[in-house]
């Protein structure tokens, strides 16, 4: 059984994943900046609810970013624990490689994104490529404003903003593309952590595995630290 962690962003999520169940549990949910606090006890929980306990984990799969400091290195601290006392498999796949996921069957390219404060957008664009579903160009970090000016095909885009900036996405995108740039609703968009957790069960089934001392986060920018202490 593998456990997925997810504290990419506020938006954090945890599950658990076999190959013969398939996905066995799943937690998605939004964290007032108290990932260090939430995240082993709701893993304890899961793991009671379904009857099992760290023993019975093979694997552990970690979202490596990019996204907040703060919660990139809490998953990752938490997920290295485990491989470590455990001797698990560890895992990492990048966050945006979840957020595009659930949409690799469709036609259109996809632009996955990922709030990275001050007004910026961490974004990579998806689509079919020699190497399959996988992002096309190294992730950026910009403004929603750039980023919907840069757009010039149909595209879908996928991911976690605040509200005005899905606002301020569909403003740009409508000036510039009418009807051929498609936003996802909230519910559609959202970030999975059961779509992590079978992202990385298919490299575990494929025997690959990443090494615990050297696995770090995917961060795109320096860290800042916002008013009032929140998450940078």
């Amino acid at each position: 059984m593998l456990l997925a962690l997810d504290t990419s962003t506020r938006l954090a999520g945890i599950a658990l994943y076999d190959g013969v169940r398939g996905l066995i549990a799943e937690q998605n949910w939004h964290s007032a900046n108290r990932h260090t606090v939430e995240l082993t006890p709701r893993v304890a929980q899961m793991l009671a609810q379904a009857d099992a306990t760290a023993a019975d984990l093979c694997a552990v799969a970690v979202a490596l970013g990019p996204g907040s400091f703060t919660g990139l290195r809490v998953a990752l601290a938490v997920a290295k624990g485990l491989a470590l006392a455990n001797a698990l498999t560890l895992l990492g796949v990048p966050t945006l490689d979840v957020v595009a996921y659930p949409h690799s069957r469709q036609p259109l390219p996809v632009i996955a994104v990922v709030p990275a404060g001050r007004g910026r957008v961490c974004w990579a664009p998806y689509a079919l490529g020699p190497a399959g579903w996988s992002p096309q160009a190294p992730y950026g970090l910009t403004t929603v404003t750039a980023l919907a000016e840069s757009i010039d095909q149909p595209t879908l885009f996928a991911g976690e903003l605040a509200a005005a900036d899905w606002a301020t996405l569909a403003e740009r995108l409508g000036e510039r593309l009418a009807e051929r740039a498609y936003l996802l609703p909230p519910a559609l968009s959202m970030r999975r952590a059961g779509y992590l957790a079978e992202i990385a069960w298919g490299r575990f089934a494929a025997g690959q595995a990443d090494d615990l001392a050297t696995l770090t986060p995917i961060y795109l920018h320096e860290p800042a630290a916002p008013a009032g202490g929140g998450l940078a």
